[in-house]
Order: structure tokens, then sequence, then C-alpha cells
């Protein structure tokens, strides 16, 4: 598919506090009447993540609502959606991920509609499929993905470990697979052990969800209370790549290589999302730029650093364009991303995005 040289339109309203956030969602929707398409008792998968246990920035219940609310207007059915994720913690499984949400707020009685857990008890439960793609041979996928026509994306914009940059794209290539997938994608980036910097405080071990980290043989005389003395080793036939004990390391003990590794990992998650996205024929995405977090939502806390002041809500049917004008508006004065996370991935995953049709970089800014 050769890359699109048309604009694409990106609504966008900005932001004036967080008690505007609400009043400016309602705005964009009524005045852009996305869901116009929609049909009477159509299914309609909403892909939103509410973060991990800890993380207070990931999108409002309340937001959510306002969406749910607009798309029951035309009589269709909206359902929400996430998958498991690979990392430890409360969205490892669909029991847990369920109470977690029913913990945050995300609960039938409070949005309107109800929450799923679109790949099953443990993240297993889809259907594999062929890419032909040089980068990623096979996906899978929740099993209703190919059997509905509509797709609405709603995203947290955050900056993000792996990618640099954590809107649509992000969101619907790693958020929209099951487990294997989502190892897959992340199988290029093989994190390594600096020996001089490591505390051996054992963190990276408790986190590691494939335990694929041990403590070497402690040298003699030399003990700590939590790793016995030892230094952290990565079993690299054992790593899915997925950057947990990167997060956990406190003292910078644990790198990545990116120069090598970032260009794949981002090629894969395009390669996926077009997959994907090419199972819908009405798709709507939409960016909430504010609270844009140093981590994303699978990491950040109350704590987390905020890298810059709130932007607005953004919207689209071009999901390239709309996070190339998210991306714009954050880095308006410096390349925030960049400062921040000290890589170019979020570059190359547009730029490729683009090259395999999947949207435009060029794009109409609409402010209402």
């Amino acid at each position: 598919m050769k890359p699109s040289t048309i604009k694409s339109d990106v609504y966008f309203i900005k932001l004036k506090g967080p008690q505007a956030r609400r009043p400016c969602l309602q705005k964009l929707l009524q005045e852009i009447d996305p869901f116009s398409e929609y049909k009477k008792d159509e299914f309609i998968p909403v892909k939103l993540t509410i973060g991990d246990s800890r993380c207070i920035y990931h999108l409002s219940p309340e937001l959510v609502k306002l969406v749910v609310a607009e798309i029951k207007k035309k009589k269709a059915k909206p359902f929400l959606f996430d998958t498991n994720v690979i990392y430890k913690g409360k969205r490892l499984n669909a029991v847990d991920h369920l109470t977690l949400a029913q913990n945050k707020g995300f609960s039938h009685s409070r949005v309107g509609a109800p929450f799923i857990i679109a790949d099953g008890l443990v993240g297993h439960d889809g259907k594999e499929h062929k890419l032909e793609s040089e980068y990623i041979e096979k996906i899978k996928l929740p099993s209703f993905i190919g059997m509905v026509d509509s797709l609405v994306v709603l995203s947290h914009v955050t900056c993000h470990i792996l990618s640099g940059f954590a809107g649509s794209l992000k969101n619907v290539a790693m958020g929209m697979v099951c487990k294997p997938t989502k190892q897959a994608l992340h199988s290029s980036l093989k994190p390594h052990v600096i020996e001089q910097k490591c505390a051996s405080c054992g963190l990276c071990i408790e986190i590691c969800p494939a335990n694929a980290i041990e403590l070497t043989t402690p040298t003699a005389g030399v003990t700590h209370p939590r790793g016995g003395g030892g230094k952290a080793a990565i079993d690299q036939s054992k790593c899915i790549g997925c950057g947990e004990c990167l997060c956990a390391c406190k003292f910078d003990a644990i790198f990545i290589n990116w120069g090598e590794d970032h260009d794949v990992f981002a090629k894969r998650m395009i390669d996926a999302a077009q997959f994907i996205l090419s199972k819908f024929k009405n798709k709507l995405f939409v960016n909430l730029a504010f609270d844009v977090a140093k981590e994303c939502d699978c990491i950040s806390t109350k704590n987390e650093k905020i890298v810059c002041q709130d932007i607005g809500i953004l919207a689209s049917k071009d999901i390239v364009a709309l996070d190339k004008a998210t991306l714009d508006l954050i880095n308006k004065d410096e390349d925030i991303i960049y400062k921040e996370k000290s890589q170019t991935t979020h570059k190359t995953m547009l730029e490729y995005a683009h090259k395999k049709g999947l949207g435009n970089l060029s794009y109409n800014l609409i402010e209402l």
C-alpha cells in the first residue's frame, strides 16, 4: 500500500485546567458526531487501559462514561475492553484485572457499559493469523476482532520506556493482542546487566515475569540483605524483552542497546497495528493529552514526573495523523520525548506507519 499524500483532519480542543476535561470531551464528541454511522444493536468495542494499581493518571471513568453515552444515543451496544499484560501485577490475569477495574471505578453501573478482558483468563484466548511482514511472522488476536465493524480507541498519552511515546498506535499494537504476540513484539529488546553498578538488591528478580534473572554466586565475604551479594544475570534465552527489570532497577545497572533494537520493535508494533485495524471498517481514535507522564500508565505512580503542561483532547479517523499531531503539540518548543527518554523510537514508529499506508503524517489541525 502506497503512503497517502492527502492531509487528514485532526480535531483538537485545548484544556484550561482539570475541571475542563469533561466539558471539552463532551463538546468534541458533539461537534464532530463521530458515531453517526453506527447501527442499532451494533456491538461497539471501546479500547482503553485502566493503568497499573499504583497509577493515578489513567483515563478516568467519568470521561469514558461520556463516550459510552454518546454511542448509546445511536442505539448501539458499547463495551469496554483491554487485554492482559505480560509483566507481574494486577493485570496479569482476567480475575485480578477485572477486580482492579471494579476498584478503579470502571463498573457497568458507573460507566454504563461492561468491561471485558478480551484475551481470556490468562491472556492466551484468541485466534492466530499469519502476517506478511519481515519483522513478525504471526499474530494472535482476541477472537472478536474480525467479527465487528467498528472500533473506538481511547488513549491517555504518556511517554514510554520502549516506544518513547505512547498514544493510539501503541494502544492498538500492544493492547489489542494476546500474550504470545506481546512477547514476540518485545523479543528484539533484550536488556543486559552492568555488573559494576548492580547492588544485588534482587528487585529485578522479583519483577521478571519470565523468571529469566538470577544472582550469580556471591563474592566471598560480601553479603546483601536482599540478594546475598551476587550480581544479577539475565538468561537471554528466557528473556521476553518486556523491560520490567529496566524500570525496577534503581541503580542504572540494566541497559538496552536502543541503537540496535528500537527500529525492529517499532516496526513490529506497526505491522501488528496495521493488521488489526484492517479488520475494522469504522474507526475513531481519541488521544487525551493531559497528565503526560514520563512513564506509561503501566508503571507510573502518584509521584511520577509530568513532562509537559496539559495539551488537550484530539480525535481523528487517521491514527498516524492523530499521533503525529499530538507529538507536535507536546514537542512544540523542544523534543520532550527525546529529552526524557534519550531515544527516537517515536519517529521511527510514525515514519514506518506512514510508509506502510496506515495513515498520513500531514494533517489539518481543526481547533474547536
